[in-house]
């Protein structure tokens, strides 16, 4: 299986690092793995749909 970086999980569904690696540790991210403090994330993992509710603006 190849893998990404977070950088480059980043660049590919536009997104920020950071948001990257919370999702990383959230297991929110399918099949990825942690090895000497760095996240590889499976190349052709989808992007986690954002599960934050969105409330009606009146």
């Amino acid at each position: 299986m190849e893998y990404i970086s977070v950088k480059e999980a980043a660049e590919k569904w536009g997104i920020s690092e950071r948001r990257i690696q919370r999702l990383c540790s959230e297991d929110r991210i399918e099949g990825v793995i942690r090895f000497n403090g760095v996240w590889a994330i499976p190349k052709n993992s989808e992007k986690p749909q954002d599960q934050r509710k969105r409330g009606n603006k009146k």
